[in-house]
């Protein structure tokens, strides 16, 4: 594999520049003396924002965006092309080294001393972004690549001068296993990504293997709570790797108890290590499962030398990251926007109930209905988790779906938004298949009333439709 040496700047190309990932990555290179070019098929604000520092974004995939760059040392492309992308088989016709996100990544994190992974089914953008503000508070001046805006460092990546580097690290199609951390979190393990992993049990399997990349004298942190934490630990048996576990449990290393949620549905909670009271911890986040996201960030921070008092202020001064349960204002006609990237049903429920909980929170007289607009990502996670997403959305007094988002896969014509619609339906909430955005901000605005809580929840750009409601 090419080994890209980073204290020699040369010019890289990216294929699929324009995710939350991609966009960070190329931006560090941009910003260590590379010269860094890019194509994205898909318009966003993260590829404006990479033209605006001087970035050439290109709209289409080409040859001729290889042809007149012909000093490219080399390409970094995404999971998300397919192999016969342009661009990616002109480099391997022209020997142009090419890499994945994950492989570059990996690469990258090999060299900062104390590498930190955050992974896991749900919750990893949350927990990486608590660690990111524990070290800041810190002064351990570290970089971090997120899977989302953190307002403390301005956007989804940061270049710091030092040892430390955090990382969200995604499951999909194994690519975590490229990394090699000095802590590694796993927060949980459950059936997603079906279209790669094909069943629960290779999931598992996944996070095994993810384990076993801790460097050695390095930390595991992994859910105690979790049914497969046995698995996991037997796992590592063989490597010299301190295996370190978080929840409620009683056995756990890293517990919480006397939780409370205050009028906003923050969590706090007293923090006992190891059976010893260490003091209070109090979150700045909406949800009572942020209780578990939390307690890994104790526990990753911790293995680093943290002291507490600082682990206590980096999480009180942790904020969402930006769509995960994202406050975004009250429309002129008094409904509340919740905006949220959830888009496996699990994370949906989650949700969904944090916003149930703000509405129980308040006054009697300022308790409106709860509503969701939602998208899901693609066919095969809606096909597979059909019923589950349907259970989710039943829990909201009224959602409005849009057609599934696909850019991964041909729709084949098994599944359908309406799908979804008629299965929460027959639980006896109340649906509607809204096919577009549009429609949906429209039905909106004719039904929603004073108090009432929308959600828009989905991984792709349903965010919009709360956003022009703010602006009506």
């Amino acid at each position: 594999m090419y080994k890209v040496d980073f204290s020699k700047p040369c010019h890289a190309h990216f294929i699929g520049i324009g995710g939350t990932s991609m966009s960070g990555l190329a931006r560090l290179l941009h910003e260590e003396g590379f010269t860094v070019t890019g194509s994205d098929t898909v318009p966003s604000k993260y590829c404006d924002n990479l033209r605006k520092q001087g970035i050439p974004v290109y709209p289409e995939h080409s040859e001729e965006n290889m042809k007149n760059n012909p000093d490219i040392a080399f390409v970094v492309y995404t999971a998300a092309i397919f192999k016969d992308n342009p661009e990616y088989t002109y480099a391997l016709s022209h020997d142009i080294p090419v890499l994945s996100r994950a492989q570059f990544l990996g690469q990258l994190m090999d060299n900062y001393k104390y590498g930190v992974a955050v992974a896991g089914t749900h919750g990893k953008t949350t927990t990486t972004a608590m660690v990111s503000h524990i070290l800041m508070k810190a002064g351990k001046d570290p970089s971090i690549t997120i899977g989302g805006d953190l307002d403390l460092i301005g956007g989804n990546i940061r270049i710091g001068h030092s040892d430390y580097f955090v990382a969200e690290a995604c499951e999909y199609t194994n690519s975590y296993h490229e990394m090699n951390p000095w802590v590694s979190i796993i927060l949980n393990i459950d059936a997603d990504h079906l279209d790669f992993f094909h069943n629960l049990e290779n999931i598992v399997l996944s996070f095994c293997e993810f384990g076993r990349k801790v460097k050695e004298g390095g930390v595991l942190v992994v859910n105690g709570d979790m049914p497969y934490v046995d698995r996991v630990r037997e796992a590592v048996a063989d490597k010299d790797i301190r295996v370190v576990t978080f929840g409620l449990g009683a056995d756990c290393d890293y517990r919480a108890e006397n939780v409370h949620l205050d009028a906003a549905v923050h969590p706090s909670y007293t923090l006992i290590r190891n059976g010893e009271e260490l003091g209070e911890i109090v979150l700045s986040v909406t949800g009572e499962h942020h209780v578990w996201n939390s307690l890994s960030a104790v526990a990753a921070a911790d293995a680093l030398g943290i002291g507490l008092s600082d682990i206590q202020e980096g999480l009180r001064s942790c904020p969402s990251a930006k769509r995960r349960f994202e406050y975004k204002g009250v429309t002129s006609k008094g409904v509340t926007i919740i905006d949220d990237y959830g888009h496996h049903p699990l994370e949906c429920e989650v949700t969904i109930r944090a916003a149930r909980e703000v509405l129980d929170h308040r006054k009697p007289e300022e308790r409106g209905e709860l509503w969701v607009a939602f998208q899901s990502h693609t066919h095969s996670r809606t096909k597979d988790h059909l019923d589950e997403f349907a259970a989710a959305l039943a829990l909201a007094d009224h959602s409005l779906v849009a057609d599934i988002r696909d850019d991964r896969e041909a729709d084949d014509g098994t599944v359908s938004a309406k799908d979804i619609v008629d299965r929460v339906i027959a639980l006896g909430s109340k649906s509607e298949y809204l096919r577009d955005f549009d429609t949906i901000e429209k039905y909106i605005l004719e039904h929603c009333k004073n108090n009432d809580l929308l959600i828009t929840l989905g991984s792709g750009p349903i965010y919009t439709i709360g956003d022009s409601l703010l602006r009506k």
